[in-house]
């Protein structure tokens, strides 16, 4: 086995250790990278098709955001006013104008359903409940995509999760491998806490000085060529010895490479958004690292975005997050949208934002709206999508969908359809051999409004 010594970091038993890459792992489980490498040759394809998958933490207020309620009585429709889109006929909230700009290339659901109605990003990750899992457990979205499609080069991982470790397991979940295996669980540079991203315990500091960088590299292929490792390896080790020794991965986390002025664009943000000390964090450059580990050839990037769970006071209102956290989406989201565009990325990168569920009608005693399975809100870019567009409607209140309720499911249906796999055909075997199929074909497909 091959590794690649990082930094020495001391545990909690006293011993000293050394962070490391080890070759066929690329910290996704470790046994089977090669095999990924190989399947991707066995399908003869390279075509790269990705998705960008924005959690929000907490479950978003879809009567706030893209369904609000004017009708209805004050104390349901809330504080804030509709605005005028692009589309004729489409009104979405005022706090998210750039948004209304662009409504030509967005997709809003107001009606989705099949929520579980908890504190999870379970669902989001994987689009099955988390009651009944099979042998093994379902796997998230971007492992079975991993172990199906592999990578699209010997350059990077196919699935990357940039969630960072927050206080409160719900708030980023980083995403299960589940029976997909181990080695298809996702690359997570950020797994260690909310500030600058790493590479498996190497910040981008380390990272940013090339030329030891390099020298290190160097280093490694000299003393595995001096052993005859490399000669040993078949040519799957060797591609995916390649990612281990390869700088593309670490160019595409090192946001320092980029125009500050388009870091700008994006937001940036700060790791602590107003009204909660354990909140996910706004962190618009992680929205930046999205594009450019899908421009190196990531087919999945996962993030979770702010914390969205507003009871009220003492951790201030409804409103008073959502006038921290809707303009700050608005920035990121548009700016992400119009830079894969401009690279003309954008048909062939699908962007979802969604959180696990909508937030009551009725606004509560301390300014807040509670949990609300009965239906939430998503919305859609990209990826080939018809955009310009909203689909599915709610009663006056907000309470439940009366037109055309669009499931869990038929999302990642679409997600896998824009990704160029058959949903009807497509199968990963659980622990026990039985074959699994992506989503519960029999009563979900793509969605037809948008394929």
């Amino acid at each position: 086995m091959l590794t690649m010594l990082g930094p020495g970091q001391r545990m909690c038993d006293g011993v000293s250790r050394r962070q490391f890459l080890t070759i066929g792992g690329l910290a996704m489980g470790g046994i089977s990278l090669s095999q990924l490498l190989q399947a991707e040759a066995a399908a003869g394809t390279k075509r790269h098709k990705s998705v960008i998958m924005i959690f929000l933490s907490g479950g978003p207020p879809h009567q706030d955001m893209f369904d609000l309620k004017m009708d209805a009585p004050v104390e349901i429709r809330g504080e804030f006013q509709p605005i005028s889109t692009k589309v004729p006929g489409i009104q979405i909230c005022e706090h998210l104008p750039r948004m209304a700009a662009m409504m030509d290339k967005l997709a809003i659901i107001r009606s989705l359903v099949g929520s579980e109605g908890r504190h999870a990003a379970f669902q989001c990750m994987t689009g099955w409940p988390i009651q009944q899992q099979p042998v093994g457990g379902w796997p998230s979205f971007g492992s079975s995509v991993a172990k199906l499609q592999g990578t699209t080069d010997g350059g990077t991982p196919p699935y990357v999760n940039l969630s960072p470790k927050m206080k409160g397991s719900f708030w980023a979940d980083p995403g299960q491998a589940g029976y997909a295996g181990a080695a298809y669980a996702p690359f997570t540079p950020n797994a260690d806490g909310p500030g600058n991203l790493v590479l498996n315990g190497i910040s981008l500091e380390k990272l940013s000085d090339r030329q030891a960088l390099m020298g290190q590299l160097d280093k490694l292929k000299r003393e595995a060529d001096a052993t005859g490792a490399i000669q040993g390896l078949d040519s799957w080790q060797r591609q995916a010895f390649g990612i281990l020794t390869s700088s593309k991965l670490a160019d595409a986390l090192d946001l320092t490479k980029e125009d500050p002025k388009l870091r700008d664009r994006y937001g940036r943000g700060s790791a602590e958004p107003a009204g909660y000390g354990d909140a996910g964090p706004l962190l618009n450059d992680y929205l930046l690292a999205a594009r450019r580990l899908v421009e190196s050839g990531v087919r999945v990037v996962s993030l979770a975005y702010g914390r969205w769970d507003w009871h009220g006071r003492p951790h201030g209102t409804n409103f008073d997050n959502a006038r921290d956290h809707l303009p700050a989406l608005d920035q990121g989201v548009c700016t992400l949208i119009e830079d894969l565009e401009s690279r003309g990325m954008l048909k062939d990168t699908s962007v979802l934002v969604w959180g696990e569920f909508g937030r009551t009608p009725r606004i509560n005693k301390n300014g807040g709206r509670d949990h609300w399975p009965n239906v939430a809100c998503a919305l859609l870019a990209g990826g080939g999508i018809r955009a310009g567009q909203v689909i599915g409607a709610t009663n006056r209140l907000g309470e439940h969908a009366t037109e055309r309720p669009v499931h869990f499911q038929e999302i990642f249906a679409t997600l896998y359809h824009n990704l160029g796999i058959d949903i009807n055909r497509a199968t990963l075997n659980d622990w026990s051999g039985r074959p699994r199929y992506l989503v519960d074909h029999t009563r979900y497909q793509p969605l037809k409004e948008l394929t």
